[in-house]
């Protein structure tokens, strides 16, 4: 009998994770084109499996109990006191699963998503109700207490944005330098490579402030989530190479 709940055990384990990919696929298979639809469905389902297959481990273990003839009532009752006295003494666990239940909640951060919390930055790679995981650029993974984070700042929740700040010499015509950054953002925007990535043209919020030998013209352009960077990069080597033109 113990033999068999321990294979029934594997099986429910393996039922259990096709189960929640075929239930998921379908709810969400008119929609795999929606990045942050697709981020939020992978960390969700991630914690239920896990959560899931805590409770199958833990009713196996008290049906093995029960066919080794132990008496799991009183168990079963000590479980209740100890998780009393753990809920005392563990709050600060308490509060990293509260948190984390209500981060998952409020959809403040998914897998996928490159954030700024508890003075880390990163790529998200793992989300529980416990721990949050990132990666930051030098490739260091961050383990962070969800009970630790007060304030996530999510640099890819839905859109992006690049935020430039062009300096150019005093002598410059302001107007046209505005014109070229609007010239490089029409080239962009018609590149097959990343027409795609850009969601609005350039905002450009003109003359920003009088640096020490430079003015400051501001500007911000819209993307598509985590592709700020890639396309910030190539317009700043485009405006540079249009400046050296004119």
């Amino acid at each position: 009998r113990i033999a068999l709940i321990l294979i029934l055990t594997l099986f429910a384990m393996k039922g259990l994770v096709l189960l929640i990919d075929h239930l998921f696929s379908r709810l969400f298979c008119k929609r795999k084109d929606d990045t942050e639809l697709v981020k939020r469905t992978d960390t969700l389902k991630s914690v239920i499996k896990n959560f899931l297959k805590i409770t199958i481990v833990v009713v196996s273990v008290m049906m093995i109990l029960d066919q080794l003839g132990v008496d799991i009532g009183p168990i079963l009752a000590a479980a209740g006191v100890v998780g009393i006295a753990v809920g005392f003494g563990a709050q600060q666990l308490v509060r990293d699963l509260i948190n984390g239940f209500f981060i998952l909640l409020d959809d403040q951060i998914r897998v996928g998503d490159v954030v700024n919390i508890a003075d880390r930055g990163g790529l998200v790679e793992n989300v529980s109700l416990r721990m949050t995981t990132i990666r930051d650029f030098a490739g260091s993974v961050h383990y962070i207490r969800n009970g630790e984070i007060n304030v996530v700042t999510n640099m890819t929740k839905d859109y992006s944005r690049y935020v430039f700040d062009i300096g150019v010499a005093y002598r410059e015509n302001v107007d046209h330098v505005i014109s070229v950054v609007k010239q490089v953002d029409e080239s962009m925007r018609a590149d097959e490579v990343f027409r795609n990535d850009i969601l609005e043209p350039i905002e450009i919020l003109g003359l920003d402030k009088f640096a020490d030998s430079a003015i400051v013209i501001k500007a911000r352009i819209k993307t598509k989530p985590i592709r700020q960077w890639a396309v910030g990069r190539e317009f700043n080597r485009r405006l540079k190479m249009k400046f050296d033109e004119v």
